[in-house]
């Protein structure tokens, strides 16, 4: 369903990404896992046609994104590390909106609201909300197509514990519906309980591409996640070698 083909970007003299290649599965929860600066969001955006690739292809459903960004968004939905709407619109007219530029019936923004308990703040402004409430509603405004395909960026960024539990719940409930979902995090926990494989993101590059059971392997002795990133670090320099 997506394969992405040795891609890389360069910003300036920088490289975000270089020499990426792997495939989601349709059906398959897909995450990036890796600290801040190591490539997964170049990457994710790349996919959806934000940002174009230095080198080499990304496919979604066998079409490049690249050739043919506008058909490729139809099997998509996106929702960007950083998440912002206008202070002065409230949550209904946000659904609403966005209801509206993706041609969806108006039930669909009811079930949505319901869905995402904004029933009772839909009168209320987005200037009004905390973080983890905008990110809430970016949740929602990515839930609202029925695409086949979930590209989340961060998305627990901002959320409280109960936030984090209605995201899982959101999953799950995406998964048990055919969906093929893609994030992206640094928490080792989000991975071990939603993903069923995970890439593994070290400076720019994708040091490995584990089931979950085999990552549990890789890291059960180990104390910490910089661990974890350690032992890919050594790894990878160690094949270059």
């Amino acid at each position: 369903m997506i394969e992405v083909q040795r891609f890389s970007k360069r910003f300036g003299e920088n490289w975000a990404a270089s020499d990426i290649s792997f495939q989601v599965k349709e059906g398959e929860v897909f995450a990036f896992l890796g600290p801040n600066g190591s490539g997964k969001t170049t990457t994710l955006r790349s996919m959806v046609g934000l940002t174009v690739p230095t080198s080499g292809r990304i496919l979604i459903n066998g079409v490049d994104v690249r050739k043919f960004p506008r058909e490729t968004k139809r099997f998509m939905s996106y929702l960007p590390q950083r998440v912002v709407f206008p202070d002065n619109c409230t949550a209904r007219e946000v659904i609403d909106f966005f209801c509206r530029i993706r041609d969806l019936p108006p039930g669909r923004a009811e079930g949505v609201m319901q869905a995402y308990q904004f029933a009772d703040l839909s009168g209320q402004y987005v200037g009004e909300f905390s973080g983890g409430m905008i990110q809430r509603l970016g949740l929602a405004v990515a839930a609202l197509p029925d695409a086949p395909i979930l590209l989340l960026d961060e998305p627990t960024a901002n959320l409280d514990p109960q936030g984090v539990k209605r995201f899982r719940e959101f999953i799950m409930h995406q998964k048990e519906n055919g969906k093929t979902i893609l994030f992206s995090t640094h928490l080792l926990h989000e991975v071990e309980q939603l993903a069923d494989r995970v890439g593994v993101f070290v400076n720019g590059r994708l040091a490995a591409v584990e089931y979950i059971d085999s990552l549990r392997r890789t890291y059960r002795a180990t104390t910490s996640i910089e661990d974890m990133y350690l032992h890919y670090v050594e790894k990878r320099d160690y094949e270059r070698n």
